[in-house]
């Protein structure tokens, strides 16, 4: 897939039942979303982009907490500022802390439960609590709570009334590495029932575990959709810096000089840091290399593969 295949394809999906169409939201000068039109369906989507690209503007846009500046969103075909029951079917979990800490983890889904008119809201809470695995410090003071364990009492407030279209906002933020397996392994199972999830982040790695499709935003647009092995795809033509820690790095330099691939390699103490512009060669070439160089290799990583380093392709592509 090219990169521009990349760019204009998966904007849209065949059975949306969330859509924005060309839609802007300003606030006095500031314009923090600009034309976005795409659509999402059910499974997961992984909404991309760096701190301020616009993302949570645009989630509590859809969410129905803001009203759209120009064009319009629809969830389930109902604009959420208008039809407020399709309320009933948004679960939203915000980025900021949302939660009162004098309330008990299980007072505040089921008052949560409550807000959204759900039958036997107690027990309603109980399963959502279950869900996240937060049952047993349910009656604990959400003040008491580390950020991990108060992300996953939002999202247990946002499940309570079973919704339809779950939109998170960096909900992994701030959960330890088994939280955070524990929220991803949800999030998928919940896409596989048929649930659409919009899921932002700022973390590719992330976005990649759990998210079949990628939407990406840069400066308030919507810069590319797709897949991240697509996108990973697309950026194949532009030169990358792999760092190999070794305990030859000198050794192994010279070897990987000869590879036609190999732009540049720069020697360290203990690693060789190689600007490559086709790092599956590269890969495929670093294991022969280092027989041949009598060299051990600990650790391969992309230094560059960082998020800032695919927004600037993303923006090069707009």
């Amino acid at each position: 897939m090219t990169a521009a295949e990349w760019t204009s394809d998966a904007l849209h999906v065949a059975d949306p039942t969330v859509v924005a169409a060309r839609m802007s939201k300003w606030f006095g000068p500031k314009v923090a979303v600009s034309e976005v039109d795409c659509s999402f369906g059910p499974g997961v989507t992984g909404l991309l982009g760096p701190n301020g690209a616009g993302k949570t503007t645009f989630l509590r846009v859809l969410a129905g907490l803001l009203s759209p500046s120009s064009g319009e969103v629809t969830i389930l075909g109902m604009t959420p500022r208008k039809k407020h029951a399709v309320h009933r079917y948004i679960g939203f979990v915000p980025e900021d802390e949302a939660v009162y800490g004098h309330m008990t983890a299980r007072r505040f889904v089921d008052w949560s439960a409550a807000m959204s008119k759900v039958g036997k809201p107690a027990e309603a809470a109980r399963r959502a609590l279950e869900t996240v695995h937060l049952t047993k410090d349910a009656d604990r003071a959400l003040a008491t709570f580390s950020k991990g364990m108060r992300q996953r009492a939002k999202v247990a407030a946002a499940l309570v009334h079973d919704p339809t279209v779950l939109l998170l906002d960096e909900p992994l933020n701030g959960t330890d590495p088994l939280q955070r397996a524990r929220l991803i392994e949800l999030f998928l199972e919940l896409g596989q029932e048929g649930r659409t999830i919009i899921v932002s982040s700022h973390v590719l790695a992330e976005v990649e575990r759990m998210a079949g499709r990628v939407v990406a935003m840069v400066d308030g647009r919507v810069a590319a959709a797709g897949t991240v092995p697509a996108l990973r795809d697309a950026m194949s033509d532009k030169p990358r810096l792999i760092r190999i820690d070794t305990d030859r790095p000198r050794l192994l330099a010279m070897r990987l000089l000869g590879g036609e691939w190999v732009e540049s390699v720069k020697v360290g103490p203990e690693s060789v840091e190689v600007r490559t512009t086709d790092a599956r060669a590269l890969g495929r070439d670093i294991s022969p290399a280092a027989r041949e160089a009598g060299a051990r290799i600990t650790a391969v990583s992309t230094e560059d593969e960082s998020l800032d380093s695919v927004f600037r392709y993303l923006v090069d592509l707009r």
